[in-house]
């Protein structure tokens, strides 16, 4: 039987997680170690100078074994291989994520972090995002199909296979789209924008991010804006497709 551990970077209680570790149940033993609180935006950070909480949960997925860990995304991988099943899993799935993880924001994204990490243990590793919304039919239509499909893909060492729904009905999705490449533009584009000057010429800022609607043909992005399914190979730093 597969041995498959799961992490994301929204919680332990977040609501992709659970659609994830449900789906992934139906193809083998499910360990769950995800972060007991949001951790968006970490990359691959790793907790170097304090210690690391676990403790087990309740977790509303039958016979899947779940803990929440005080550290990042990429923390709960390394743990979870290392302390909770004690051995090296046959794949690592990251998310549900809340919020697409396409384009160059990938690399600020904890979702692919823990992916990364995973391959950089020698693991397959598929990190699945989708948009922020409260419809999630697309992504429980193809979810199962993508993850049959892809739990035993090709390994490349240092790639991941990275997975987006679009946050769109069903009827409005268009299907899916493989082997896509990663937009070299970006989806959100930031400023930082003055909430308060501060004593002795200080200032306090808050990051806002706005929106683009275009990107290359061929390209992640470019699916999701059209309502497909977003699949493809996606390389960590050091790392080239042998071809």
């Amino acid at each position: 039987m597969r041995k498959i551990l799961i992490t994301n970077d929204d919680g332990i209680n977040a609501d992709g997680l659970i659609r994830l570790a449900k789906s992934a149940s139906k193809l083998g033993k499910v360990w769950v170690v995800a972060p007991h609180e949001q951790k968006s935006a970490a990359s691959h950070t790793v907790t170097l100078r304090n210690h690391l909480d676990l403790y087990p949960v309740a977790f509303p997925v039958e016979n899947v074994i779940a803990y929440s860990c005080s550290g990042m995304p990429v923390d709960c991988v390394r743990v979870g291989i290392l302390n909770i099943i004690g051995e090296k899993p046959d794949v690592i799935l990251s998310g549900i994520n809340l919020g697409y993880n396409a384009a160059s924001d990938i690399q600020y994204s904890a979702t692919a972090g823990a992916a990364f990490e995973g391959v950089f243990q020698g693991i397959p590793s598929i990190a699945l995002s989708e948009g922020f919304t409260e419809i999630h039919e697309t992504t429980d239509r193809y979810l199962d199909e993508l993850l049959s499909e892809y739990i035993d893909y090709d390994y490349i060492p240092g790639h991941i296979i990275n997975i987006n729904f679009p946050g769109c009905k069903l009827s409005e999705c268009k299907g899916i789209l493989r082997n896509r490449t990663v937009s070299e533009g970006m989806f959100f584009k930031d400023t930082y924008d003055l909430k308060e000057n501060l004593p002795n010429g200080g200032m306090r800022l808050m990051i806002h991010g706005t929106p683009t609607y275009s990107a290359e043909e061929g390209t992640d992005f470019k699916a999701l804006l059209d309502n497909y399914v977003s699949v493809g190979y996606v390389n960590n730093i050091g790392y080239a497709i042998k071809r």
